[in-house]
């Protein structure tokens, strides 16, 4: 059992050697080889060295000459060493038969591979012996070797007829003569080419061939020296001999006598061949031969992986194909021999796998596409594409400049686009009285904050371009955003709608008091944009809405107590006394009602829309003589004279009073009576019939103090007085509620019982029955109440008396 694995073992490591050997034997180890021998390249299937070459045949000596000490070349041909000129790697030829890329043709040779060697020289009678030196018959039978078609065979001498023997399949040879005529060609052996200019050409390698040259440019013509090429056949034996024509070659002395005779790839003129012997003492010629692949590996071929030329020439292939080399089959002595090449568009070795590479087509001439194209180098293949450079040059250029007249023609556009609305921005600010503004502005004495003047550009960017997403309300007289100045702050944005160019001047006096006005529960006016179609005005931003919100739209998140609605009355009572008393002017609010009452973060109550947007808008008709307000708090006195006075902005808050207290809107219905009354006139008849528990808010029942409401209520009763004389001012108003706050049992207010004229009572009754019918109004001429405080410093010592809406 151990015995045949151990012969097992053996057998399998002399197929692994042996299939080792085939692979060395196959491809050259191009680390170690040399691949030159004195300056002459020495392509594989050659080699110097063992296991460099293919076979035997193909074996160089490199040998260093004893004069110079040069390393030489020798191949071992025809039983002796010949010197190596030259060797070159067959290869499959491309010739351009037009320059016009469009009827390319080529003609298509797969050449034999070709070593050029230094061959001895022949002669008779060139010797002291006058005898005949006949250099040895090439035999190169059984060889890769053969004599090359491109030799000729040339003659020098007088009087001598030279022929080769043992070729085939005819003799070939030339007689020498010595005319002195030039123009009598030599006398020809039969099957001979005729080598006079006169009747036929060389072939296309010595087709310069002129009778009209001097001598000594004239080829070997027979006078002299002959010349005659050698058949196409491929020879592998060849010999030379030399007679003279009277056939004694030793009967004389003549210097002439010396005649020299071999095959050479040499072109030679009568110039290079006038003397024999300096010809004989070059003693040898250069000999081109073809060489072949013959060798004893069948694998080798194979492995190239190299197409068959015929079926090549009959297959198409894309241009990246992989067949880069292909193999001919020939016979030589009824011997065949292979020899392979790279295909067209690849150069290289093609008997070395892999060795065929891409070479660049487009370098060989700078017109081979022709004019008006260019070249361009593809693997194995080149295109020709029309030159499109200066179509390019053309089309940039083009585009550069149609680009330029476009970026100039916007730019222009817009240039004349901002100068409109610069100039349209001036048009509007001179127009909404901007110049008279900032005179206002700059004369204004104090240390309160001056009004700014926003650009448009400013409020356009705040508002997102006055977007719908940033609407928070609207109104008849306009619209308010929300709005994010540049330094952080957040502001309301009002943009009316119209405007009354007759009140510019009142408009500016208003824009100038109001935003000087610094109270903490006043809604402040940061400033005005002018630029715009309609002036617009921007207050700073309250985040909780108005009271109307909260009082009346029930939330289960939020139930204003009894506490913060007597907070919110306390701080509008003061905002208005402040409006009333702390000016020497005094400014009348005209609208106070639930909506205009805004609720802070803290849900302090701040007032707002008290007079600007009633001067910026203009009205049905004259409004002097139309009473204008909001159902349900317009001041019956008002009404009925069109004078509007400070006691009328308490009427007004004594409706809002009612409305914290009863937690109604300012227009209800009697639930028994289906009759549609005035929250005022409500509210007081409840509290005549002290059946104030029955019309209070729910709402506040459980957590009120009832002392409190009652106070409150009596000061409502007062401030809701038919006759303007019996109410309350705004300053008394605001100390009392104070006095409630702290203490609401010691309240100074007290319900008179008094008789109303039934005139005037009569006269409110129908102007709450018929309200629904005057939505719109028109605000009649303030009058100055002559109940303002002395003793607050007047905020505005030079305005004139301006009553808001």
């Amino acid at each position: 059992m151990m015995s045949c694995k151990i012969q097992s073992c053996s057998l399998f490591s002399i197929f692994f050697k042996l299939l080792l050997l085939m692979v060395l034997s196959v491809l050259p180890t191009s680390s170690s080889c040399p691949t030159e021998c004195g300056g002459i390249q020495i392509p594989y299937p050659f080699g110097t060295r063992d296991g460099c070459y293919l076979e035997k045949s193909y074996k160089i000596k490199c040998r260093s000459t004893t004069s110079s000490r040069k390393q030489v070349p020798f191949l071992f041909v025809s039983g002796q060493d010949v010197e190596v000129v030259n060797i070159s790697l067959s290869s499959e030829g491309r010739f351009f038969t037009t320059s016009d890329f469009r009827s390319i043709q080529f003609v298509r040779r797969l050449s034999f591979g070709l070593v050029r060697v230094k061959i001895p020289i022949t002669s008779v009678g060139c010797l002291s012996d006058k005898k005949m030196s006949t250099g040895k018959i090439m035999n190169l039978t059984g060889s890769p070797f053969f004599i090359d078609d491109v030799n000729s065979f040339i003659a020098v001498g007088c009087n001598a007829k030279v022929s080769l023997t043992h070729i085939k399949p005819s003799m070939v040879g030339c007689e020498l003569t010595c005319n002195t005529g030039k123009d009598k060609p030599s006398k020809n052996i039969p099957f001979l080419d005729k080598i006079g200019c006169s009747n036929n050409s060389l072939s296309y390698k010595y087709a310069d061939c002129t009778e009209n040259k001097p001598d000594e440019e004239l080829e070997c013509n027979g006078n002299g020296c002959c010349q005659v090429k050698l058949t196409n056949e491929p020879q592998q034996t060849l010999g030379i001999k030399i007679e003279s024509i009277g056939g004694n070659l030793t009967t004389t002395t003549r210097e002439e006598d010396c005649r020299v005779a071999f095959i050479t790839d040499d072109v030679y003129t009568l110039s290079k061949a006038r003397k024999p012997d300096e010809l004989f003492g070059k003693r040898y010629a250069t000999v081109t031969l073809g060489w072949v692949i013959q060798t004893k590996n069948p694998s080798f071929l194979p492995s190239l992986r190299c197409d068959n030329r015929k079926e090549y020439q009959h297959t198409t292939h894309s241009s990246e194909s992989d067949m880069k080399c292909i193999c001919d089959n020939t016979t030589i002595s009824n011997v065949s021999y292979a020899h392979c090449g790279c295909t067209e568009g690849y150069t290289g070795n093609a008997y070395i796998k892999g060795g065929c590479k891409d070479f660049n087509e487009c370098n060989i001439t700078s017109s081979i596409c022709g004019e008006g194209y260019s070249c361009v180098n593809t693997q194995g293949s080149f295109r020709c594409v029309a030159d499109k450079k200066k179509a390019i040059l053309i089309g940039v250029g083009a585009a550069f400049g149609v680009l330029a007249l476009v970026g100039g023609l916007w730019w222009l556009r817009k240039l004349f686009i901002k100068r409109k609305i610069t100039k349209r921005k001036k048009k509007f600010f001179k127009r909404n009285g901007g110049l008279l503004l900032q005179q206002e502005v700059n004369t204004s004495e104090g240390n309160v904050e001056k009004t700014r003047i926003f650009s448009s550009r400013e409020l356009e960017k705040a508002t997102e371009n006055f977007s719908e997403n940033r609407v928070l309300g609207q109104g008849g007289q306009g619209t308010v955003y929300k709005g994010m100045l540049v330094d952080g702050r957040t502001v309301a944005v009002k943009k009316s709608k119209v405007i009354d160019e007759d009140k510019l001047q009142e408009f500016i006096n208003e824009v100038v008091i109001l935003s000087q006005i610094n109270h903490r529960h006043v809604v402040k006016l940061l400033g005005c944009c002018l630029e715009t179609e309609v002036p617009t005005l921007v207050y700073e931003f309250i985040l909780n809405g108005n009271l109307f919100k909260h009082i009346h739209e029930d939330s289960d998140d939020y139930i204003m107590k009894w506490a913060m609605r007597l907070r919110i009355a306390t701080d509008v009572a003061g905002a208005l006394s402040y409006l009333h008393s702390s000016a020497s002017s005094p400014i009348y609010h005209r609208d106070i009602k639930s909506t205009n009452i805004l609720l802070d973060e803290k849900h302090r109550a701040k007032v707002a829309d008290f007079g600007t947007s009633r001067s910026i808008t203009i009205d049905q008709t004259h409004w002097t003589t139309v009473v204008s307000g909001t159902v349900g708090y317009v001041d019956p006195e008002y009404y009925r004279s069109s004078q509007y006075t400070d006691k009328s902005d308490v009427y007004s808050f004594g409706v809002l009073l009612a409305e914290l207290i009863t937690g109604d809107k300012p227009v209800i219905m009697v639930q028994n009576t289906k009759e549609i009354v005035s929250l005022a006139e409500h509210f007081r008849v409840a509290m005549k019939e002290k059946r104030l528990s029955d019309i209070m808010d729910a709402r506040i029942k459980d957590d009120c103090k009832l002392e409190q409401v009652m106070a409150v209520a009596k000061l409502a009763m007062k401030c809701l007085s038919s006759k303007g004389k019996k109410r309350p001012n705004m300053r008394e108003a605001f100390m009392e509620l104070e006095r409630i706050c702290t203490s609401p049992e010691e309240s100074h207010v007290q319900i008179q019982d008094e008789e109303e004229d039934e005139e005037d009572e009569e006269e409110v009754r129908n102007m709450i029955n018929r309200g629904d019918s005057w939505s719109v109004g028109i605000t009649a001429q303030a009058l100055v109440s002559s109940s303002s405080s002395p003793e607050v410093e007047p905020l505005f010592p030079h305005a004139d008396s301006i009553i808001f809406k």
